[in-house]
């Protein structure tokens, strides 16, 4: 299994934007093929900033999410409300 963490620094007078993209989305993430696992952590120090916790069966599940038309839409819509850059990273559990 990969876990996949993207922390997103949003402009702050864009977050409910962001939600509102989020909540749109966030089940046709759960059904794309290959994603196990979706959740959206906010940081408790900085509410302008989020990470999204999902779980895929494997790293091809995963890049197939990202050539998806879905990808296509959520990713520059998300992009225009971030105040830097992502942050991502591709992990598995250590035995």
């Amino acid at each position: 299994m990969l876990i996949r963490i993207v922390r997103l620094t949003l402009q702050p007078a864009r977050t409910a934007d962001f939600l509102a993209l989020f909540r749109q989305s966030e089940s046709h993430i759960r059904q794309q093929p290959g994603c196990r696992h979706l959740e959206l952590w906010q940081d408790a120090d900085e509410p302008h900033i989020y990470c999204t916790y999902s779980q895929w069966d494997d790293m091809a599940a995963l890049n197939a999410y990202r050539r998806s038309g879905l990808f296509g839409q959520v990713w520059p819509a998300t992009k225009r409300l971030l105040a830097e850059p992502a942050q991502a990273f591709s992990v598995i559990k250590a035995n």
